[in-house]
C-alpha cells in the first residue's frame, strides 16, 4: 500500500451572467496528483468565497492537504496558518489547475468571452459548471486507471 501526501490547487477564473458587468468568478480546487476537481463555488472575488470554497472541501483535505494556490490574499487569510501552504512563487504549483481553466472556457460556451451564449441566470450557470466537472472528472479518472 503507498501512502500518498495529500496536495490541492485552488485557482479562480472570471465569468459573467446576463452580461458583461454582472461579473462572477468561479473558484476551483483541484487535487494535484489525480487532476480531478474536488470542489468549486461561484461567486465574487472576495475573501468570504474563499471562505465558502474552503468549507465545500472534504474533511481531510482541509486537515491534512498542502494547497498551491496564488499569491492571492483571500487565499492566505481562509487557509488556516497551521495548515500546510505552498504560498511561495517557487514553491506553488497552479498549472493543472490553470489547465482545467483553459479546458474549462471552450468546452462550456458560455464561459467564452466574446459569445452569444452567456447564461441568463445564476442557477443556470452554476449547473452547466457542474455538468462539466462531472465529466472532467470522469475523464481523469478513466485517464488515471
Amino acid at each position: 500500500m503507498v501512502i500518498r501526501r495529500l496536495e490541492a490547487a485552488a485557482n479562480e477564473m472570471g465569468s459573467f451572467v446576463k452580461q458583461k458587468a454582472n461579473k462572477h468568478w468561479i473558484w476551483i480546487a483541484m487535487d494535484a496528483t489525480t487532476r480531478q476537481v474536488i470542489t468549486f463555488h461561484v461567486g465574487d472575488r472576495r475573501r468570504a468565497r474563499a471562505k465558502e470554497l474552503w468549507a465545500t472541501l472534504p474533511w481531510v483535505y482541509r486537515e491534512q492537504a498542502t494547497f498551491h494556490t496564488d499569491q492571492s490574499e483571500a487565499y492566505r487569510r481562509v487557509i488556516p496558518a497551521e495548515r500546510p501552504k505552498a504560498l511561495t512563487k517557487h514553491a506553488r504549483q497552479t498549472h493543472h489547475s490553470e489547465r482545467c481553466n483553459k479546458t474549462l472556457r471552450p468546452r462550456v460556451a458560455r464561459l467564452v468571452r466574446e459569445t452569444l451564449s452567456c447564461s441568463k441566470k445564476l442557477a443556470h450557470h452554476i449547473r452547466a459548471l457542474k455538468y462539466f466537472m462531472c465529466s472532467y472528472n470522469r475523464t481523469r479518472a478513466t485517464a488515471s486507471a
